[in-house]
């Protein structure tokens, strides 16, 4: 592995810790101060991935999630072999958040959440799980595409803001019905340590599904046009 590599797979591997480590935390946290709302949740895990896009980003592209990964590989923004060091360093940063989680925080805490594993909510079946998280996700990954990506405008700038406000809204909308996980590593670390694995497949193919979309929609249709050739 080159040292460029090794440097990318670790900005990698921390930001989807910190994404786990904050959000399955900030789970644990809400029960303890018996806050029912979810704005406290929205924050903490919109702001846990918008501080680590402007710290890492510059390093690793900021993906901090496989299934953004993958809209990086369907559009062919990265080259195989390195989003598989992408895809090994998000989910074992993943799960070595989720092992201190659990390890740090009293058993009943933690266990009153599940250690904060994405859950359907009642009334919501695999399927329909299955699409909200799809269509999540497909939010996140084109404000990824428009903000981080697409080099024109100032947007870039401010991607850190604009990628880590979508993730609150996302999760103040799907939180209380699918966990609005939008990330297979977030599901991943949990599931692993905490061993609960129900309808697991929806955290992992609804995003990849909707990141897919997404990816390859801004890529064909909204990606820059050629300029001109000189006369």
């Amino acid at each position: 592995m080159s040292e460029n590599t090794l440097r990318r797979a670790v900005a990698e591997m921390i930001g989807a810790f910190t994404l786990t480590f904050i959000g399955a935390g900030a789970a644990a946290a809400s029960g303890v101060a018996h806050d029912s709302a979810l704005i406290g949740v929205a924050v903490a895990n919109g702001l846990a991935i918008g501080v680590m896009v402007c710290a890492l980003g510059p390093i690793s592209g900021g993906h901090f999630n496989p299934a953004i990964t993958f809209g990086f590989l369907v559009t062919r923004r990265i080259k195989p072999v390195l989003a598989g060091v992408y895809w090994v360093a998000q989910l074992g940063g993943a799960a070595l958040a989720a092992l201190l989680v659990k390890d740090l925080l009293p058993r009943a805490t933690t266990e009153a959440v599940n250690l904060g594993v994405p859950a359907l909510g009642h009334g919501v079946n695999a399927s329909s799980g299955f699409l909200l998280e799809a269509v999540l996700t497909f939010f996140l990954v084109l404000v990824v595409f428009g903000a981080a990506v697409d080099q024109r405008g100032p947007f870039n700038a401010v991607a850190g803001l604009a990628i880590g406000l979508t993730i609150s809204i996302d999760v103040l909308f799907g939180g209380p019905f699918t966990g609005a996980a939008m990330n297979p590593s977030r599901a991943f670390g949990p599931q692993l340590v905490g061993d609960h694995w129900s309808n697991g497949w929806v955290w992992y193919a609804g995003p990849v599904l909707g990141a897919t979309v997404a990816a390859l929609l801004y890529h064909y249709l909204f990606k820059p046009e050629p300029e001109p050739a000189a006369t």
